[in-house]
């Protein structure tokens, strides 16, 4: 095998391998159904070359400057984006598949807009002001808040973040507005914006933690009356470690606001209004194909979420 048929095969290969990757994310292949999808476009490539078969050699050329045509401009063109987030399931979790569901749309995404995503786990305060001085370009899952906007460009919102409040099922009261919370003391994870005033409810205590788990255990333990937090990261902590005590604790029927989930890049990087532009397009189009609602029932099935 000559040195430039080789090098053809190899390109072939990688362009291939790239844009079947880019499928088994768009189309939630994973495990072996992924594996499967990249054998077949990959693997078959060296074994049906031979130089005993011109007619094949000619037909894999010709496959090698086709793919390049469409290919090697992506390749060439594509950029990468620098995001900083906090761990928190399942949205931003380096043990579930994609690093949890934010990270896997906006990595798809991004993906889809021409960048490579590079993913850093910090605690939140030092993400977002690593994104803010400029070491990095991006905050992969961050609320809105006024006070923020002073230093970000938001994107359009990719998800939805719906908050409920637990309380234990013996523990007595009619709880219907926000003021009924007055003089108890109510678990919430530290540096969370929720869009509510708690200066605004009398003597309200609140017990921030790192972990939800850890509120949920405070509240289990009686060291809380209260517990607020994102619906689908509540129902997974509970169903994954504390499923036999989850039959104690009951949603308090509170009206909360609902927080929508954006990217948010540096207003003093160079590239962020080009980062945000371009991911908005991608959100775009991904809603309007239906590849976004695919991935997000993909998750829903996984976790039992409710969109």
């Amino acid at each position: 095998m000559d040195l430039y048929v080789t090098r053809c095969i190899s390109v072939l290969r990688a362009t291939i391998g790239q844009r079947l990757s880019w499928h088994c994310r768009k189309n939630c292949l994973s495990g072996r159904r992924a594996e499967a999808v990249l054998e077949v476009g990959c693997g078959i490539v060296p074994r049906y070359y031979s130089g005993d078969y011109p007619m094949l050699n000619r037909l894999l050329l010709a496959a090698v400057l086709v793919v390049s045509s469409w290919s090697l401009p992506a390749l060439a063109e594509e950029k990468t984006v620098s995001l900083m987030v906090n761990t928190w399931s399942p949205y931003v979790d380096k043990e579930l598949p994609g690093q949890g569901v934010a990270m896997e749309l906006v990595t798809v995404l991004f993906d889809r807009a021409g960048y490579r995503t590079e993913i850093k786990v910090e605690a939140w305060r030092r993400a977002m002001e690593g994104v803010r001085v400029g070491l990095y370009d991006a905050l992969g899952a961050t609320w809105y808040t006024e006070s923020r906007e002073q230093d970000f460009i938001f994107s359009e919102p990719y998800l939805q973040n719906d908050l409920m409040m637990l309380k234990l099922r013996a523990f007595p009261g009619d709880y219907l507005e926000l003021s009924h919370l007055s003089g108890r003391r109510l678990g919430l994870l530290s540096e969370y914006e929720y869009g509510i005033d708690f200066a605004a409810i009398p003597g309200l205590t609140l017990v921030p933690e790192n972990h939800d788990i850890q509120s949920l255990l405070n509240l289990i333990n009686r060291k809380v009356d209260f517990v607020i937090g994102d619906r689908r990261a509540l129902v997974m902590q509970l169903d994954e470690f504390l499923s036999g005590q989850k039959g104690l604790l009951v949603e308090v029927p509170l009206e909360l606001p609902a927080r929508p989930l954006y990217v948010a890049a540096s207003r003093s990087g160079p590239q962020s209004q080009e980062i945000i532009d371009a991911f908005n397009r991608a959100l775009a189009a991904a809603r309007s194909d239906g590849s976004y609602d695919k991935l997000l029932a993909d998750w829903s099935e996984k976790f039992q979420m409710q969109r």
